[in-house]
This record gives structure tokens, C-alpha cells and sequence, in this order.
């Protein structure tokens, strides 16, 4: 199976993904390592990227995704804010191959968290955009990140399906 942690920049994919992969033994991967340069450098502009800059970059993901499923599984940090994007993301595997985890935060506090954060290219200012595009998922595991990561990760656990 591959988890992948959803939600906005900001919201801890990175920091409890790594945690989660690894609690269960998994390979950690970070969806923005398999942005091409050209998407890396409008986000660094701070130009949003639309459905086509993501659409190329969304199937080499489920590529990947199909690709870790014939092994042990995976965890992935990737932003998939709309259902369409969850869609490719699993068009290749099966249904009960890929389990969403949604990290869910106030604007307020993800805000306060990316204004403390250096070296990322994402800047603050597209935050409004990303909470604009986001379509929280139906059918996943919601939870809240007023919490510490490892609580986070425990809970995560505690609600997978394994």
C-alpha cells in the first residue's frame, strides 16, 4: 500500500511522512522532488501552478505509485489538493493499494509555520491559492495537526487499515 499525506504546504507532509515511513518500515518519497525545473521555478516566482503544469508531474507520480505497490509500498508526501488530482494519482493501482491521509490546519497556523520556514521554494503568499484549489477528500483519513508530529504519526497508525 502507499499512504500518501495530503494537504497544503505547510501543513507537515514532509515531517510526518518521514516519521511514518519510518514506524512502518517504508520508503519515504516527497512529491516535489518529481516537479520538472520549469514548475519549481514559476513556484519560486510565485505564480501557482495550473492543471496543466501538474497534470505531467500527477502521472509520473501514479507511475511511481504503481511501480512501489509491486514492492513492499511507500509513503508520499504530495499536496493532491483536488479530487481530480487524488484520481490520477491512483489511476494506476488499485483501489485499496492507495490510502489518503488528509493533514488538516487553519490558515492561521499553517501560515505561522511556513513564515518560520527557510530554503522551501513554496512562499507564503501562494498559501491563498493552495486553500482556494483545495477539495478535501471524502474518502480519507482526516487529521487535525494541532498536534505534536509524533501524535500525528501515532494516529495515522492507529486509523490505517493495514
Amino acid at each position: 500500500m502507499v499512504i500518501i499525506l495530503m494537504g497544503v504546504s505547510g501543513c507537515g507532509k514532509t515531517t510526518v511522512g518521514e516519521l511514518l515511513a519510518e514506524k512502518l518500515d517504508l520508503p519515504f518519497y516527497d512529491a516535489d522532488d518529481f516537479h520538472p525545473d520549469v514548475n519549481v521555478k514559476k513556484m519560486r516566482s510565485g505564480i501557482p501552478l495550473n492543471d496543466d503544469d501538474r497534470k505531467p508531474w500527477l502521472e509520473e507520480l501514479s507511475r511511481q505509485i504503481k511501480h512501489w505497490n509491486k514492492k513492499d509500498g511507500a509513503v508520499l508526501a504530495c499536496s493532491a489538493l483536488k479530487k481530480k488530482y487524488r484520481d490520477i494519482l491512483r489511476a494506476d493501482s488499485a483501489r485499496n493499494e492507495v490510502q489518503f491521509v488528509y493533514l488538516k490546519g487553519s490558515k492561521e497556523l499553517i501560515l505561522n509555520r511556513l513564515e518560520e520556514r527557510s530554503g522551501h521554494y513554496m512562499p507564503p503568499g501562494l498559501l491563498d491559492s493552495q486553500f482556494s484549489a483545495l477539495e478535501e477528500p471524502e474518502n480519507a483519513i482526516v487529521i487535525s495537526i494541532n498536534q505534536s508530529p509524533e501524535k500525528i504519526t501515532e494516529s495515522i497508525i492507529d486509523r490505517l487499515d493495514l
